[in-house]
């Protein structure tokens, strides 16, 4: 089955239930089941690896047990199937012991099921969603392959959709960044906005040719670390992980925002930050006690930034997603961040997105900031990334791919400044003259608006995006305006 058709199936299938009306209880509902199916996979590889492995997972709860149809007529359906599933295997998997020694492999499975909850009311239909996701053969490479995919597309379905107030972070960006910041095997790399686990997937498919020995194997299984605030992302980046051969997924579901920054100590730092922070949303003025007095900012990406400094290793390097707003933004606590950036920190690259690479998603123009512990920074390269020949802007149909970043690959190692049609595509700028610039970023923009057309539900949700985006400015233009008013 192919992936559309699978995705499609699986929709179709739960459509039909009264109680999976819409997106926001499908996708949770599909969250956990697949990754029972996931996990009962993996644990056919530790029974096989290790001499007396037992399940953490009571066996009449186990997948293959209770969700495999042997087509003997036993298999569990209708109410007999809504019942085990809404008064036995949920509970169960929620309260199961766990203790400070348990394994981490073990005890993902409480976390998964925290918040879990089987949506689904027909239990015919449940049984033939259960039979879709059990068909997938994994002692098959080329359908295991075939299953990244489909979860890929599941990924991006949940993070497209509206009602979940997510968006994806196209493989192509993520890609790129963990390509330039180039984690090696033995080495730490932290996302702390992992949503679904984009960025820690791409660090994982970077560092996987690397393993040479049994040290470096349990080296990869170690190497990336995640944090995410919601319990949907969080369930989903568990199985993704363990999709891509993580044993013992590093993850916390909280807020990489709620613990002082002042308090980390050297073995809470990694090699290699790369991730997407979360912008234009408010934080709580109690969560701002966790900064500095001059780092305090109710814009979330700016507050992920400072978090950046704090917990990157001497010679680490990080690859972050910002919006135009961080480039842009001077005077207050924005400049005071972006001082600290270049002064603790060697911020050597600017990469400018088009503004339609997260389309349909939202259409607030984004760029990529990267940089290292290596000292201060000296001078920045700027780098416009244009629209490849034949493109207006990018859509869901049409996204952004790893190779329309082949341009800026390829000046990336021989850098020199360029200029098209009398405007500069890449330039360098050095550190005193982003001083006086009072610390905006904004070279290299784009010398002209591309207009494109959309659909109707994208121009409701880009009009969403960009008043709450105006909200925000005007709310830090309000705070800066009463900070002055009370230093008089």
């Amino acid at each position: 089955m192919s992936v559309g058709s699978f995705v499609k199936s699986l929709r179709n299938t739960m459509w039909k239930d009264p109680g999976a009306s819409s997106d926001l209880q499908r996708l949770p509902q599909l969250s956990w089941l697949l990754f029972l199916r996931v996990y009962d996979e993996r644990e056919s590889e530790w029974e096989v690896m290790e001499e007396g492995f037992v399940s953490i997972l009571p066996e009449r709860c186990r997948w293959r047990n209770w969700a495999h149809d042997r087509k003997d007529g036993r298999a569990l359906t209708g109410d007999a199937l809504v019942a085990f599933v809404n008064d036995d295997l949920i509970p169960t998997l929620r309260s199961l012991p766990v203790s400070a020694d348990t394994p981490v492999r073990k005890a993902i499975v409480r976390q998964m099921f925290a918040d879990a909850t089987n949506y689904m009311k027909d239990g015919v239909l449940l049984r033939q969603v259960v039979n879709l996701v059990d068909e997938i053969d994994f002692g098959d490479y080329a359908e295991q392959h075939a299953f990244n995919e489909m979860y890929e597309s599941i990924l991006k379905l949940m993070q497209g959709s509206k009602a979940t107030g997510e968006f994806y972070t196209p493989r192509a960006v993520t890609d790129f960044v963990v390509g330039r910041v180039a984690p090696r095997i033995g080495e730490s790399v932290a996302d702390f906005a992992c949503g679904t686990g984009g960025f820690l997937v791409s660090a994982l498919n970077f560092l996987m040719p690397q393993q040479r020995s049994v040290e470096d194997v349990a080296a990869f299984d170690s190497s990336v670390f995640g944090v995410e605030w919601k319990s949907l992302p969080f369930q989903m980046c568990l199985t993704n992980l363990l999709l891509h051969g993580v044993n013992s997924p590093n993850l916390r579901n909280g807020d990489a925002l709620s613990r002082d920054v002042r308090e980390y100590s050297e073995s809470e730092r990694f090699d290699v930050v790369v991730m997407n922070p979360p912008y234009g949303g408010n934080t709580a003025s109690n969560t701002l006690l966790n900064f500095p007095a001059d780092c305090r900012t109710s814009e979330t990406a700016f507050l992920f930034v400072v978090l950046i400094l704090y917990r990157l290793r001497e010679s680490g390097r990080a690859g972050v997603v910002v919006s135009d707003g961080f480039l842009e933004a001077t005077g207050g606590a924005e400049s005071a961040i972006k001082e600290r950036l270049l002064r603790e920190c060697n911020l050597h690259t600017v990469v400018r997105l088009p503004g339609s690479v997260f389309a349909p998603y939202t259409s607030i123009a984004t760029n990529l900031l990267f940089f290292e512990r290596s000292g201060p920074t000296r001078e920045t390269w700027f780098y416009r990334l244009d629209m490849p020949e034949g493109y207006k802007n990018f859509s869901k149909t049409r996204p952004i791919l790893l190779e329309h970043f082949a341009g800026v690959v390829e000046w990336w190692d021989d850098r020199e400044e360029v200029v098209v049609d009398g405007v500069p595509k890449a330039m360098c700028v050095s550190a005193e003259e982003i001083a006086r610039g009072n610390f905006r970023l904004s070279f290299c923009g784009f010398p002209q608006e591309v207009e494109e057309v959309l659909d109707p539900f994208e121009l409701m949700s880009r009009y969403e995006r960009e008043r709450s985006e105006c909200s925000e400015r005007v709310e830090r233009i309000l705070a800066d305006i009463r900070d002055i008013l009370v230093k008089k």
